[in-house]
């Protein structure tokens, strides 16, 4: 259950992140935006299940460089690459440079943090 409610949250950050312009979803029906962004979610889970830790392992130097704020870029690229991996995929989500993508995924990560701690709120009872 705890991996569909992140998948779900994780949807609605990406739904927020849609303001930015150059992320865009592209028409369809309001059941099929939700399936989009369901996918598209899913979509960026596995690239920072599989991606970002290598990105990590490999780059570890320049996170102790730059203090971690190299950590915002490749966020920023992870973004843009799910973007490019949902149009290849057939689904109808756009990110168009590197630019909307370093803020949509700050966006995503602020959103999603939030909406994780008002749902661990709501779960806990508090």
């Amino acid at each position: 259950m705890g991996i569909l409610v992140h998948v779900l949250l994780t949807a609605v950050a990406v739904w927020v992140s849609t303001v930015i312009p150059g992320i865009d979803l592209v028409g369809g029906s309001t059941p099929a935006r939700i399936g989009t962004l369901i996918g598209v979610a899913l979509l960026f889970g596995l690239v920072n299940a599989v991606v970002k830790p290598l990105v990590k392992f490999f780059g570890c130097l320049f996170y102790l460089v730059t203090l971690g704020l190299i950590g915002l870029v490749v966020n920023g690229l992870l973004f843009w690459l799910t973007g490019w991996l949902a149009q290849r995929l057939g689904l109808p989500f756009e990110v168009t440079g590197f630019w909307p993508a370093f803020f949509g995924a700050i966006i995503v990560a602020l959103t999603g943090w939030v909406l994780d701690l008002v749902y661990d709120r709501l779960r806990d009872g508090d």
